[in-house]
Protein backbone atom coordinates (compact mmCIF):
# COMPACT_ATOMS: atom_id res chain seq x y z
CA UNK A 1 0.00 0.00 0.00
CA UNK A 2 0.90 3.79 -0.45
CA UNK A 3 0.05 6.76 1.83
CA UNK A 4 -0.15 10.24 0.16
CA UNK A 5 -0.29 14.04 0.58
CA UNK A 6 -2.17 15.34 -2.66
CA UNK A 7 -2.21 19.28 -2.90
CA UNK A 8 -4.03 20.29 -5.80
CA UNK A 9 -2.93 23.34 -8.37
CA UNK A 10 -6.18 24.94 -8.31
CA UNK A 11 -4.89 27.25 -12.03
CA UNK A 12 -4.71 23.56 -13.58
CA UNK A 13 -8.76 23.50 -12.69
CA UNK A 14 -11.94 24.69 -14.65
CA UNK A 15 -14.25 27.08 -13.40
CA UNK A 16 -16.88 24.45 -12.64
CA UNK A 17 -14.72 21.84 -10.44
CA UNK A 18 -12.74 24.75 -8.85
CA UNK A 19 -15.79 25.83 -7.48
CA UNK A 20 -16.87 21.86 -6.46
CA UNK A 21 -13.25 21.24 -4.92
CA UNK A 22 -13.06 24.35 -2.63
CA UNK A 23 -16.65 23.24 -1.40
CA UNK A 24 -15.83 19.78 -0.43
CA UNK A 25 -17.49 17.92 -3.23
CA UNK A 26 -16.63 14.48 -2.64
CA UNK A 27 -17.59 13.52 -6.62
CA UNK A 28 -15.52 15.95 -7.87
CA UNK A 29 -12.77 14.91 -5.26
CA UNK A 30 -13.05 11.40 -6.63
CA UNK A 31 -13.20 12.02 -10.29
CA UNK A 32 -9.99 13.91 -9.89
CA UNK A 33 -7.99 11.51 -8.03
CA UNK A 34 -8.72 8.71 -9.98
CA UNK A 35 -6.04 10.76 -12.78
CA UNK A 36 -3.28 9.59 -10.01
CA UNK A 37 -3.72 6.09 -11.19
CA UNK A 38 -3.70 6.61 -15.69
CA UNK A 39 -3.66 2.75 -16.28
CA UNK A 40 -5.87 1.49 -13.85
CA UNK A 41 -8.39 -0.34 -15.17
CA UNK A 42 -11.24 -2.06 -12.66
CA UNK A 43 -12.22 -1.45 -8.91
CA UNK A 44 -11.75 2.20 -8.10
CA UNK A 45 -8.06 1.15 -6.01
CA UNK A 46 -7.58 4.03 -3.33
CA UNK A 47 -9.71 5.30 -0.37
CA UNK A 48 -9.06 9.44 0.33
CA UNK A 49 -9.87 11.72 3.08
CA UNK A 50 -10.33 15.55 1.95
CA UNK A 51 -9.38 18.84 4.54
CA UNK A 52 -8.09 21.90 4.01
CA UNK A 53 -3.73 22.40 3.98
CA UNK A 54 -2.50 23.30 7.45
CA UNK A 55 -0.37 26.86 7.63
CA UNK A 56 2.70 26.44 7.33
CA UNK A 57 4.45 27.42 11.55
CA UNK A 58 3.33 30.73 12.24
CA UNK A 59 2.07 31.81 9.01
CA UNK A 60 -1.82 32.49 7.85
CA UNK A 61 -4.06 29.25 6.92
CA UNK A 62 -3.95 28.66 3.36
CA UNK A 63 -7.49 27.56 2.88
CA UNK A 64 -6.27 25.20 -0.02
CA UNK A 65 -7.96 21.27 -0.37
CA UNK A 66 -5.36 18.37 1.28
CA UNK A 67 -5.92 15.09 0.32
CA UNK A 68 -4.76 11.69 1.98
CA UNK A 69 -5.00 9.06 -0.40
CA UNK A 70 -4.49 5.03 0.37
CA UNK A 71 -3.72 3.06 -2.52
CA UNK A 72 -2.23 -0.20 -3.53
CA UNK A 73 -0.45 1.27 -5.85
CA UNK A 74 1.75 4.12 -6.19
CA UNK A 75 0.40 7.57 -7.44
CA UNK A 76 1.57 9.08 -11.11
CA UNK A 77 1.55 13.04 -10.15
CA UNK A 78 0.39 15.19 -12.99
CA UNK A 79 2.59 18.56 -13.31
CA UNK A 80 0.74 21.60 -13.04
CA UNK A 81 -2.45 19.89 -11.07
CA UNK A 82 -2.01 16.72 -8.52
CA UNK A 83 1.64 17.18 -6.40
CA UNK A 84 1.07 13.81 -4.58
CA UNK A 85 3.72 13.13 -1.76
CA UNK A 86 4.02 9.24 -1.28
CA UNK A 87 5.68 6.53 1.13
CA UNK A 88 5.03 2.93 1.12
CA UNK A 89 2.93 1.76 3.79
CA UNK A 90 3.19 -1.43 5.47
CA UNK A 91 2.65 -0.78 9.16
CA UNK A 92 3.81 -3.70 11.97
CA UNK A 93 1.48 -3.83 14.50
CA UNK A 94 1.31 -5.85 17.83
CA UNK A 95 -2.01 -6.88 19.49
CA UNK A 96 -2.29 -4.73 22.57
CA UNK A 97 -0.41 -1.80 21.07
CA UNK A 98 -2.47 1.70 21.34
CA UNK A 99 -2.44 3.80 18.07
CA UNK A 100 -4.28 7.36 18.07
CA UNK A 101 -6.54 7.26 15.26
CA UNK A 102 -8.69 9.77 12.92
CA UNK A 103 -11.67 8.45 10.78
CA UNK A 104 -14.34 10.17 8.21
CA UNK A 105 -16.79 7.65 8.01
CA UNK A 106 -20.79 6.96 7.34
CA UNK A 107 -22.31 5.59 9.70
CA UNK A 108 -25.27 2.71 8.78
CA UNK A 109 -27.14 0.35 9.61
CA UNK A 110 -29.41 -2.19 7.77
CA UNK A 111 -32.94 -1.90 7.83
CA UNK A 112 -35.79 -4.23 6.76
CA UNK A 113 -38.62 -3.45 4.88
CA UNK A 114 -41.54 -5.99 4.48
CA UNK A 115 -41.61 -6.64 0.76
CA UNK A 116 -39.19 -4.55 -0.06
CA UNK A 117 -35.44 -4.56 -0.73
CA UNK A 118 -33.38 -4.00 2.59
CA UNK A 119 -31.90 -0.38 2.85
CA UNK A 120 -29.65 1.58 4.84
CA UNK A 121 -30.81 4.00 7.44
CA UNK A 122 -28.38 6.99 9.03
CA UNK A 123 -27.32 6.13 12.68
CA UNK A 124 -27.24 10.09 13.20
CA UNK A 125 -30.73 10.95 12.13
CA UNK A 126 -32.51 7.89 13.46
CA UNK A 127 -30.98 9.34 17.00
CA UNK A 128 -31.83 12.87 16.08
CA UNK A 129 -35.21 11.66 14.78
CA UNK A 130 -37.47 11.50 18.41
CA UNK A 131 -36.73 15.27 19.21
CA UNK A 132 -39.49 17.49 17.51
CA UNK A 133 -38.01 19.93 15.06
CA UNK A 134 -36.88 23.02 15.57
CA UNK A 135 -35.54 23.90 19.36
CA UNK A 136 -35.11 20.29 20.03
CA UNK A 137 -33.00 19.41 17.48
CA UNK A 138 -30.69 21.87 18.23
CA UNK A 139 -30.32 21.12 21.73
CA UNK A 140 -27.60 19.99 23.94
CA UNK A 141 -29.85 16.71 24.50
CA UNK A 142 -30.46 15.98 21.15
CA UNK A 143 -26.20 16.82 19.80
CA UNK A 144 -25.72 14.52 23.02
CA UNK A 145 -27.70 11.67 21.57
CA UNK A 146 -26.22 11.86 18.12
CA UNK A 147 -22.71 11.44 19.39
CA UNK A 148 -23.68 9.18 21.75
CA UNK A 149 -24.96 6.99 18.19
CA UNK A 150 -22.05 7.92 16.73
CA UNK A 151 -19.96 6.05 19.29
CA UNK A 152 -21.73 2.98 19.91
CA UNK A 153 -21.71 2.37 15.77
CA UNK A 154 -18.47 2.42 15.98
CA UNK A 155 -17.57 0.85 19.06
CA UNK A 156 -20.01 -2.46 18.30
CA UNK A 157 -18.00 -3.25 15.11
CA UNK A 158 -14.59 -1.93 16.07
CA UNK A 159 -13.77 -5.98 17.04
CA UNK A 160 -14.77 -7.52 13.63
CA UNK A 161 -12.30 -4.64 12.38
CA UNK A 162 -9.39 -6.26 14.63
CA UNK A 163 -9.39 -3.01 17.08
CA UNK A 164 -10.72 -2.11 20.41
CA UNK A 165 -11.45 1.49 21.70
CA UNK A 166 -10.14 1.57 25.20
CA UNK A 167 -11.44 5.13 25.81
CA UNK A 168 -14.28 6.95 23.76
CA UNK A 169 -13.87 8.79 20.84
CA UNK A 170 -14.30 12.59 20.05
CA UNK A 171 -16.73 13.04 17.27
CA UNK A 172 -17.92 15.75 15.21
CA UNK A 173 -17.94 17.82 12.07
CA UNK A 174 -21.50 15.98 11.00
CA UNK A 175 -22.40 16.52 7.69
CA UNK A 176 -25.35 15.49 5.33
CA UNK A 177 -24.32 15.22 1.61
CA UNK A 178 -26.50 15.21 -1.77
CA UNK A 179 -24.30 14.69 -4.96
CA UNK A 180 -26.17 15.34 -7.97
CA UNK A 181 -26.46 13.02 -10.97
CA UNK A 182 -27.97 13.40 -14.36
CA UNK A 183 -30.91 11.73 -13.83
CA UNK A 184 -32.97 10.73 -11.02
CA UNK A 185 -32.86 12.28 -7.27
CA UNK A 186 -29.23 12.66 -5.92
CA UNK A 187 -27.30 10.96 -3.89
CA UNK A 188 -27.60 11.43 -0.54
CA UNK A 189 -25.38 10.41 2.32
CA UNK A 190 -24.00 11.72 5.67
CA UNK A 191 -20.18 11.66 7.51
CA UNK A 192 -18.77 12.08 10.88
CA UNK A 193 -15.56 12.34 12.02
CA UNK A 194 -13.56 10.66 14.45
CA UNK A 195 -10.76 10.99 16.69
CA UNK A 196 -9.42 8.99 19.20
CA UNK A 197 -7.40 6.01 20.62
CA UNK A 198 -7.81 2.39 19.52
CA UNK A 199 -6.47 -0.64 20.73
CA UNK A 200 -5.14 -3.26 18.33
CA UNK A 201 -6.71 -6.52 18.73
CA UNK A 202 -5.84 -8.81 15.60
CA UNK A 203 -2.89 -7.11 13.81
CA UNK A 204 -3.78 -8.24 10.29
CA UNK A 205 -7.12 -8.18 10.34
CA UNK A 206 -6.86 -4.47 11.17
CA UNK A 207 -4.33 -3.88 8.37
CA UNK A 208 -6.86 -5.51 5.97
CA UNK A 209 -9.69 -2.99 7.53
CA UNK A 210 -7.38 -0.46 6.59
CA UNK A 211 -6.77 -1.00 2.91
CA UNK A 212 -10.20 -2.04 2.39
CA UNK A 213 -11.67 1.08 4.72
CA UNK A 214 -14.61 1.09 7.00
CA UNK A 215 -18.38 1.73 6.69
CA UNK A 216 -19.62 3.03 3.64
CA UNK A 217 -19.27 6.10 0.77
CA UNK A 218 -16.29 5.20 -0.21
CA UNK A 219 -15.80 6.56 -3.05
CA UNK A 220 -17.21 10.22 -1.57
CA UNK A 221 -14.02 9.95 1.11
CA UNK A 222 -15.39 8.14 4.08
CA UNK A 223 -13.78 5.11 5.22
CA UNK A 224 -10.10 6.07 5.91
CA UNK A 225 -8.59 5.39 8.93
CA UNK A 226 -5.12 7.09 9.62
CA UNK A 227 -3.65 6.06 12.34
CA UNK A 228 -0.06 6.85 14.31
CA UNK A 229 1.59 5.91 17.39
CA UNK A 230 1.13 8.94 20.18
Amino acid sequence: MYLSRVRVDLNGLSRGALFEIMGGGAYAAHQLLWRLFPEHQGQRPFLFRQEMDEPEEGGAPRGLPLFYVLSDREPVPIPGLLEAQCKPFSPTLEAGERLAFRLRANPTVAKSVAGKRGQRADVLMAAKYPFEAGKERTSQACIEAMDDAARQWLAERAESWGFRLPVEPEVGAYRQHALPKDKGRPIRFSSVDYEGLLEVADPGRLIETLAQGIGRAKAFGCGLMLIRRP
